[in-house]
């Protein structure tokens, strides 16, 4: 994890104290150890966090600094909660939960409580579906790729059924209705190629990072398949 993540997980973490918490407790809670936790502190107190506390008695965040108030209208709220709903329905746990988590903490951040608004929004996206599909364990380990720009092993079957090993470079994940593709440099090809998610049948993370940019295999990917900026 990049120490810009961590450290907004130690806000995050920290928000969900009314008392002042001891370093020992958030290390538990982030799995770092204490010397971490007052590191982060004092890095986060330098960038005019708005902490207190002190070491020994613990720290907290002021009430209500953590995030600005935000007000949305009508038509942005229910763009967030149809977003989440859809997000829900892509077989990917970990999303799923993001995307709840999101929305609780949207809702109690602002100056008006808009739970109860939320909860009665009357767009659906229509279950389709009854049980994940055995390749929806797979979206996970390739996105998390994605973010972290890993090399991935990728035990891979065709349209025609012949299977193959590769090595790639993952950048994007587009989620299509009833499918997903993996954009990918392909070290076996010398090329980009998209693989569907349903016809993986193995991943394996290596850890290592790529030797390129995301966001510049992403350009070039664009380019090379004229694909506007703003798709």
């Amino acid at each position: 994890m990049s120490r810009s993540g961590r450290l907004f997980l130690l806000m995050d973490a920290m928000r969900g104290y009314r008392r002042p918490v001891t370093a020992a407790r958030l290390a538990e809670q982030l799995g770092v150890s204490e010397r971490t936790i007052y590191r982060d502190i004092q890095t986060l107190s330098s960038l005019g966090a708005p902490l207190q506390g002190e070491a020994g008695v613990g720290y907290m965040l002021k009430a209500g600094s953590f995030l600005p108030p935000l007000m949305f209208g009508a038509d942005e709220l229910e763009a967030l909660v149809l977003g989440a709903r859809w997000v829900r329905r892509q077989g990917d746990e970990g999303l799923a939960a993001a995307a709840t988590s999101a929305l609780a903490k949207i809702a109690t951040a602002t100056p008006k409580d808009l739970r109860d608004d939320m909860a009665e929004t009357s767009l659906w996206v229509p279950m389709g579906k009854t049980a994940p599909e055995a390749s929806d364990v797979h979206v996970r380990p390739v996105r998390e790729a994605i973010r972290y720009q890993h090399r991935l092993r990728l035990g891979y079957r065709d349209e025609k059924g012949a299977a193959s090993e590769r090595m790639v470079w993952p950048f994007a994940l587009a989620f299509f209705e009833g499918s997903r593709m993996l954009a990918a440099w392909c070290e076996l090809r010398m090329g980009f190629r998209h693989f569907r998610i349903d016809r993986i049948a193995e991943v394996r993370t290596t850890g290592e990072r790529y030797p390129a940019r995301r966001h510049d295999l992403l350009r070039t990917w664009r380019k090379e398949h004229a694909i506007p900026e703003d798709s």
